[in-house]
């Protein structure tokens, strides 16, 4: 009886090991999603999640591929915004020697 457990368990393991890196790369793409967004790890999946679910996506292959577009996008929105940034601080010719009263 004890060798039908070992068994079975030896047969399992690959399955957890495959379920184990799918999940540590999942946990990496939302860490580095918050971290583009300066939110929290839970945010970002649950941002994730709510994206997931509108689409329709349940698997975490999935998931994962949502957690990646989502970072790429917003490294494009950050750098939209700092170039929007640059421009709107650029000093104005009238107002570039201009001392406000403090």
């Amino acid at each position: 009886m004890a060798t039908k457990k070992k068994a079975a368990k030896k047969k399992a393991a690959p399955k957890k090991k495959k379920a184990a890196k799918k999940k540590a790369a999942f946990v990496t793409a939302c860490g580095k999603l918050a971290s583009a967004l300066s939110i929290s790890i839970a945010s970002a999946r649950r941002k994730v999640d709510l994206v997931a679910s509108r689409e329709g996506v349940r698997d975490p292959a999935g998931r994962l591929l949502i957690a990646q577009r989502l970072l790429l996008e917003s490294e494009g929105v950050g750098q939209e915004s700092r170039q929007l940034l640059d421009v709107l601080l650029e000093a104005v010719a009238e107002e570039a020697n201009y001392l406000g009263d403090d």
